[in-house]
């Protein structure tokens, strides 16, 4: 909860009148100006010496590349320090910065707007700054923009685009250029305090791991500039370089791992100020866990520091070696800010307990240590305020305070609201059990009820709103005007849907499975959303999905066994067979996250502590140009289908745009490893030009023959008996022995014509990816068409088994991990919306990343229509042109794709509700913000993708193929 209120110079934080401002303020500055540099993802351990061990070449590249840091620190002690600085999770930029400006603790759900920052309301120390009168200047990250809007010197400050991790150096050098003159003393009298923001440290960790020659190169980079800037400053100015969070092992963020909020914390003037409170602490320590300070304790610190007062909602603590002295013995002065600091967070506590309605100000419990430790320095004798044997206890009061509050704060902000949750899930189970009936239990066709659920929902979800809206207004009900109307909207949707569905009782039938086809999936899918309940489970998820995978395709091969037809009994066992092969092999390529370890080996990049490919693995593109296309024309030719648009678009263009799409990776491994005599602008000029053709051929020009073209089919006449032989079945109809038509690619009329969208969507989805991705989504193809071969053998296409839908929505989740993914904000490849594009631009950027986060569940929500397409028999009867709904075949069609699109849904409509119950059930748990929340947010934002993808381009898809058929068989 987030408080208006503003610390002034005027009023102090004590509550007894005898207190005294010094100097104007609440504390003597010590520094009329600073220079602040964030050093974007500065882990700690980046910073301190290595000795390098026997074995050449085995340490870590990031070693020994930035010693000026704990070289000053070290040698003397008077002039800089440092330490671990101590990230609140989440670990993303936006919210750290939050954190490091106002002294408070931003919460894990802030991470949903890293990339979309709004202006920071609260006391800060950048509105305090400038409210004394400062200059300020920002130069680098625009996300400072965001949040500070005018607040800057609009001639001096220049902000930079901070999302483009494929640009390790037009940030910092531009941030450098316009620094280093600044520091001049012709430029002195122009500025007070310059916040410089690098992220080529951060970037050059997303796109290549800290572990690399490019990372090494920007540690030695800001060394040097650090260097330059200390021979740049004067004695009136206090530098500051740190780092807004760490960066795992693959040089990601946003989770809470010791690597990720590790960052480091060095303070620097030529004045010798700082000091240490113990020998034992002149070094700089080696681990964070022997001395380290929260970021929150920044603020307080720079604030007293500076002399202007500390913002009103800060819960840190002064950092002590900034006010101990240079002989570390100023212990009055230690006391005297931590009181300080103290007075103001009890002052900030007890108006925090007003605001939440708390009956008294002390109701955060920690108001009995600042009684104690203000007992303690009132009844110090004056002439003992200077000893330190007399004061240190003290201080420790205060310190033990100013912790104790903002652990309980910690707790505070970590309450949930288990009513609002509870109805959250109430509403998410109310429309599974619709979904189920809509999908599973209608005796109807979907088609003829769905118009009649369109119009019921529409005026229950506007009569719920509106009679939340008026009960928000008169407070009839608690909760938010929103809050209260969003879920009568839903609870009137609901019951309008329900009395659409169950007011008419012969519509309906109860939707249990008849088979043991059903059974599975009911099974998959239910034991799936109940280990969610386990940290282990969902930390396994990938090796339990090939589980499930494999156990399909074992029980697959068994059933192909029990057919009648030795074509179908061959055929479906060497699907099935295959199946698990391909899914074997896709579990080859794994991204392990960091609870894996050690019992997991990551293979998706070059290395555990890489974001770059390996070179071998830039072959994978051009066997997936050679291969693929051809593994496709095979199902096709198999139905003698690769007729019509089929042999153009599958054989040329499909294999054009995976040509292109390996081209494009071999020079991004060329721009990686500097292998051409190019510069990084050609290369990366020619790979977007590249990217952008692949794309245009996937979703321009492929959505452009997809809707043109004709069925994937042949029709040849023939005259007399001169009947053409082929070793297919072609369908032929004759006019009295004298007249043969015959038509090739007629058994599959339905899903070849469809499947080309697929092809299309594949294409896109594969240019997304690192090239071990694309092996998987390659693999993810193949195993689809075997899957629909499977259907078709075990004749599961005809009877809509909800077999097939479950197990793409396997495949689709398992592929999720198998494309260097992971239920972790950090695994986010964020680096992907820059393959077509050389800035951010909305809303490509976003899709682009969804493209490549979701890209698997994206394919297979494309592939459901064919569960019930594959093979299809083309009905052709008087049937055919029947003008009763029932009997006519594109209603019917329609109608089996709405219930196959339904049941894929509630598979991921399962999962989300599992997650979301378990994760509300947990929330007490040491890992919610580990691992259950990621997974849940991650179920949330697969149900809405796939719920999209299939109303905007499957089921219109399948009307688009439709209408292709019928124009060529009349209806």
């Amino acid at each position: 909860m987030v408080l208006e209120n503003k610390s002034t110079c005027d009023v102090l934080p004590f509550s007894d009148t005898g207190a005294k401002k010094v100097d104007g303020c609440w504390h003597k500055k010590s520094f009329d100006k600073a220079v602040v540099l964030i050093i974007d993802a500065l882990r700690y351990d980046f910073t301190v010496p290595v000795k390098p061990t026997v074995d050449v070449g085995s340490d870590p590249l990031f070693y020994n590349n930035i010693p000026v840091l704990y070289e000053t620190a070290v040698n003397t002690p008077e002039n800089a320090f440092l330490l671990p600085f101590i990230a609140d999770p989440p670990t993303t930029t936006l919210q750290r910065l939050k954190g490091l400006t106002t002294g408070t603790l931003p919460t894990f759900v802030d991470a949903g707007s890293n990339f979309a920052g709004t202006a920071i309301d609260e006391d800060n120390i950048v509105a305090q700054l400038r409210a004394a009168g400062k200059t300020l200047v920002q130069l680098g990250d625009n996300t400072w923009q965001s949040l500070f809007p005018d607040y800057f010197d609009a001639n001096l400050t220049r902000p930079y685009d901070s999302f483009n991790v494929w640009d390790l150096h037009t940030v910092d050098n531009g941030v450098t250029e316009h620094l280093l003159p600044l520091l001049h003393p012709a430029n002195s009298t122009k500025w007070d305090v310059v916040f410089g923001h690098y992220l080529g440290v951060d970037h050059a960790g997303h796109r290549y791991g800290p572990n690399h020659p490019a990372m090494a190169a920007k540690l030695q980079q800001m060394d040097r500039l650090i260097r330059d800037v200390i021979a740049k400053l004067d004695d009136k100015t206090l530098l500051v370089v740190m780092g807004d969070h760490g960066m795992d092992a693959k040089g990601d963020h946003g989770g809470e791992s010791d690597d990720e909020v590790n960052a480091a914390l060095w303070m620097y003037s030529k004045k010798g100020v700082f000091g240490r409170t113990s020998a034992d602490t002149v070094k700089p320590p080696a681990q964070a866990s022997d001395r380290f300070v929260p970021q929150v304790d920044l603020v307080p610190t720079l604030s007293l520091l500076l002399g202007i007062p500390i913002p009103f909602n800060n819960l840190g603590s002064p950092i002590e070696e900034a006010f101990v002295g240079p002989n570390g013995n100023n212990w009055k002065n230690l006391v005297t800010v931590n009181r300080l600091a103290s007075a103001q967070i009890k002052r900030y506590q007890e108006e925090y307990a007003k605001v939440r309605g708390a009956e008294d100000g002390n109701s955060l419990q920690s108001i009995e240590l600042w009684d104690a430790a203000e007992n303690d320095w009132q009844n110090i004798p004056w002439v003992g305020k200077s000893n330190p044997s007399t004061l240190r206890p003290v201080y420790d009061a205060y310190k033990q305070y100013q912790r104790k509050t903002l652990q309980v704060c910690r707790g505070l902000w970590a309450n949930f609201d288990g009513w609002s949750m509870a109805q959250g899930i109430a509403v998410l189970f109310a429309a599974i059990v619709l979904l189920v009936f809509y999908a599973r239990g209608l005796r109807t066709e979907q088609t003829e009820l769905t118009n009649a659920l369109l119009a019921a929902v529409g005026p229950g979800a506007g009569l719920g709103a509106t009679a939340g809206a008026l009960a928000g207004l008169l407070g009839v009900v608690a909760g938010s005007l929103v809050e209260v109307s969003v879920l009568l909207a839903a609870t009137g949707s609901i019951l309008s849907a329900s009395w659409t569905m169950f007011s008419v009782p012969k519509q309906i039938k109860l939707p249990l499975p008849k088979t043991l086809w059903g059974w599975l999936a009911v099974i998959f899918t239910v034991a799936q959303s109940v280990g969610f309940a386990s940290n282990s489970y969902t930390i396994w998820e990938d090796e339990i999905l090939l589980f499930f995978l494999s156990t399909f395709g074992v029980l697959a091969g068994v059933s192909s066994m029990r057919q009648k037809l030795t074509a179908d009994r061959v055929l479906g066992v060497y699907h099935s067979v295959l199946f698990v092969i391909l899914g074997r092999v896709a579990a080859m390529s794994r991204l392990c996250r960091e609870e894996q370890m050690p019992f997991c080996r990551s293979t998706y990049y070059s290395s555990a502590t890489s974001s770059t490919s390996a070179p071998w693995q830039l072959v994978i593109p051009l066997i997936l140009a050679l291969v693929l296309p051809t593994v496709v024309k095979s199902f096709y030719a198999g139905s003698k289908s690769y007729e019509g648009a089929a042999p153009l678009w599958i054989g040329s263009a499909f294999r054009l745009g995976l040509f292109l799409v390996a081209v494009f990776w071999i020079l991004e491994g060329a721009d990686d490893g500097e292998w051409l005599p190019l510069s990084k602008e050609t290369l990366k000029s020619s790979r977007v030009f590249l990217a952008q053709v692949v794309l245009a051929l996937a979703f321009a020009a492929g959505t452009t023959a997809f809707i043109y073209s004709k069925p994937c089919i042949n029709i040849s006449v023939s005259q007399g008996n001169n009947e053409p032989e082929t070793k297919a079945k072609p369908s032929s109809f004759s006019s009295m022995g004298r007249t043969t038509v015959t038509i090739l690619g007629f058994g599959n009329v339905y899903g070849t014509r469809y499947f080309l969208l697929v092809v299309n969507f594949c294409l896109g989805i594969i240019l997304m990816q690192k090239p071990m991705g694309q092996g998987a989504m390659g693999l993810l193809l193949w195993q689809i068409l075997s899957l629909l071969e499977i259907l078709d053998t075990n004749a599961l296409v005809t009877s809509n088994s909800a077999i097939g839908p479950i197990v793409l929505g396997v495949l689709g989740s398992f592929y999720y991990f198998k494309t260097g993914h992971q239920a972790t904000l950090s695994s986010i490849q964020w680096e992907s919306a820059f393959i077509p594009l050389s800035s951010v631009q909305y809303p490509w950027s976003p899709i682009l990343v969804i493209l490549n986060t979701f890209g698997p569940q994206i394919l297979t929500a494309i592939a459901v229509p064919l569960t019930v397409l594959w093979k299809r028999p083309l009905q052709l009867s008087d049937e055919a042109t029947s003008t009763s709904k029932a009997n006519n075949p594109a209603i019917r069609i329609l109608s089996d794709t709405i219930q196959a699109a339904s049941t894929y849904i509630l598979y991921f409509a399962t999962i989300n509700l599992a997650t979301t119950m378990w994760a509300g059930h947990l929330r007490r748990h040491l890992m919610l913000y580990r691992i259950f929340n990621p997974r849940f947010m991650m179920g949330a934002a697969v149900l809405a993708v796939v719920d999209i993808v299939l109303i905007l381009f499957s089921v219109a898809g399948v009307r688009w193929s439709i209408v292709s058929v019928g124009d060529i068989f009349g209806w």
